[in-house]
């Protein structure tokens, strides 16, 4: 799975995600991607599972790039424990996305191809997306 190699803090505060994305919002590496309406945060497997759908479907034709990366840790206290005693362990790691976030960008093959394989990928996220096409893309 995505997590980073080493974090500088063990257990962050979880912050709040008000507004739009300021960064990563336009399309830098490919012709056509999926770009996130809703905030939410993105677990190292949902961004996997994507990744794997959108792959699968272009037979390895192409390129792919991921914009986001899991690498704020969320805790979780253990099942049936009383409150108080402190923070719970790192569970796992999550991406903090906000609405306009570039989520997977593809390049090198067909706007149809494309746009299927976005949409299986977009299947796996627990978001609503969109697809988008670079403005001087011609067929």
């Amino acid at each position: 799975m995505l997590q980073p190699k080493k974090t500088k803090f063990r257990r962050p505060q979880k912050g709040r995600m008000k507004g739009l994305a300021h960064r990563g919002t336009e399309l830098s590496f490919g012709s056509f991607g999926i770009k996130a309406l809703e905030s939410c945060w993105l677990t190292g497997q949902q961004i996997e599972a994507a990744r794997q759908a959108v792959v699968r479907y272009m037979k390895r034709e192409g390129m792919i790039w991921i914009r986001i990366f899991p690498d704020k840790p969320y805790t979780r206290k253990p099942a049936e424990v009383r409150m108080g005693k402190g923070k719970g362990d790192p569970e796992g790691f999550v991406a903090p996305v906000t609405p306009g976030r570039m989520l997977i960008e593809v390049e090198g093959v067909p706007l149809a191809v494309a746009k299927e394989a976005l949409r299986l990928g977009a299947q796996k996220l627990p978001i609503t997306t969109k697809f988008v096409v670079r403005r001087d893309y011609v067929e």
